[in-house]
């Protein structure tokens, strides 16, 4: 991808961030990303193709910071490597912060936005897969439609707590607290 096209969905994140789908204009993106609106219909062809994109690049950058983990636990500890990979969406770090928060309001949008829902349903069901691979590798003896369920609770529980924490209704350290619990219920059951 281009640098200008990776800085204008940066600056689409940032938009939808501070103003919601809704409140994305092609003209006010340009300002953001200091580039003419003709720019930015040169790479991509109208808002739908730029929010289905921005999604696209938050999913990506929200699979950096994940991967940023300690290599060393990805094979010594599969349980902690689970709980750290899930743990890392609720940090308070500007990065973590836009991209969580843009994720919810694409998410919202989507009730509304029906061209968006396919692209967030692929973009959800690759997350949970991921997580589901990891409580596999954490509960061998498991079952795949039982590791696939408790990746769709986790997730689900994630994306309710990180609102929360966002909105300020939760304290972080009490949301990631409540994280853990989860992951613990999910991989304690009988």
């Amino acid at each position: 991808m281009s640098d200008r096209r990776t800085e204008i969905l940066r600056a689409a994140t940032r938009v939808i961030t501070r103003r919601g789908v809704r409140g994305l204009r092609v003209s006010e993106l340009a300002a953001e990303a200091g580039v003419s609106t003709s720019l930015i219909y040169y790479h991509f062809t109208d808002r739908a193709e730029i929010l289905r994109r921005t999604l696209e690049f938050i999913s990506d950058r929200a699979d950096r910071y994940t991967a940023e983990r300690d290599p060393g636990m990805q094979s010594a500890d599969p349980r902690s490597d689970l709980e750290q990979v899930l743990l890392l969406e609720l940090q308070d770090t500007p990065e973590v912060r836009e991209n969580s928060t843009a994720w919810g309001e694409l998410r919202a949008s989507a009730v509304f936005e029906p061209f968006l829902r396919e692209d967030l349903a692929k973009a959800t069901h690759t997350w949970v897969h991921e997580i589901a691979d990891l409580l596999g590798r954490a509960d061998p003896m498991g079952t795949a439609p039982a590791h696939a369920a408790s990746a769709e609770r986790l997730t689900a529980l994630l994306e309710g707590l990180s609102i929360r924490w966002l909105s300020g209704s939760l304290p972080l350290e009490h949301a990631r607290r409540l994280l853990r619990n989860g992951i613990d219920a999910e991989l304690d059951r009988p």
